[in-house]
């Protein structure tokens, strides 16, 4: 008697496990392709404006070109050179991806 209950009680398990095996795949599948690599692209861009330094050409996300002047590490901030004259932008306004096309 034990031994159908046990039977019995193993085979509904496994009806529950096919049951949400969708949903563990959806999850792997967004993982993999959405959350992963916006992980890996995030921990790139950190260490392209941890290894910023003085002299660099950069441009910001709002397309304004120039050069790094000076680097403030405590505030977080950088002084940019561009044509118009110095002027002080946070250092996470820098965008990656157009300042190494600038670079190449």
């Amino acid at each position: 008697m034990d031994l159908v209950k046990l039977g019995l009680y193993s085979l509904i398990s496994m009806e529950n496990f096919t049951q949400f095996t969708p949903f563990l795949l959806m999850f792997a599948v967004i993982y993999f392709f959405m959350i992963a690599p916006q992980m890996r692209k995030a921990k790139k861009e950190r260490k392209f404006l941890t290894d910023l330094k003085t002299g660099d050409r950069v441009v910001m996300k709002s397309g304004m070109h120039g050069r790094v002047n000076h680097i403030n590490m405590k505030e977080g901030t950088c002084i940019i050179e561009t044509t118009a004259g110095k002027l002080k932008f946070n250092k996470s306004m820098i965008s990656m991806d157009a300042s190494n096309e600038l670079n190449k």
